[in-house]
């Protein structure tokens, strides 16, 4: 079976980004740091996420923290991410929690011309999120 997930580098706050994500999204999260791995062609500082992973809730996401010498802040729109909750009253409630604590609502949620409720909310993060509930 083919699939596949949104992969998101974090410029040091992986750990953060994604424990923000599971109290928004819910599902289980799984998070691995470099601590006691062998042979390793680097010398990553203590606690950094190697690998991050978000399942079962609303979102399937995995990442981790960048550890290139100059790590990218999360800015702009080259990439964004969609869900589609199942309701207009989810669809709001969603996009709003995204924009809360230092985020922005980018686009608000509300009626769209091609007849679905759609917003656009960037998290805390920066990460850019379309919030998109279809018509009924």
């Amino acid at each position: 079976m083919f699939s596949s997930t949104p992969y998101i580098s974090f410029p040091g706050n992986a750990r953060e980004a994604f424990e923000y994500y599971q109290e928004v999204f819910g599902g289980s999260l799984d998070v691995m740091t470099y601590e006691g791995m062998e042979g390793l062609p680097f010398d990553p500082p203590p606690g950094v996420v190697a690998h991050a992973q978000l399942h079962g809730g609303l979102v399937v996401l995995a990442g981790a923290d960048d550890l290139g010498e100059h790590p990218q802040p999360l800015e702009g729109s080259a990439y964004s991410l969609m869900v589609m909750p199942d309701t207009a009253e989810q669809g709001k409630a969603l996009s709003e929690r995204l924009a809360a604590d230092g985020g922005s609502i980018e686009m608000p949620f509300e009626l769209a011309p091609w007849g679905d409720h759609y917003g656009q909310s960037k998290d805390r993060f920066g990460v850019l999120w379309h919030v998109n509930t279809s018509a009924p």
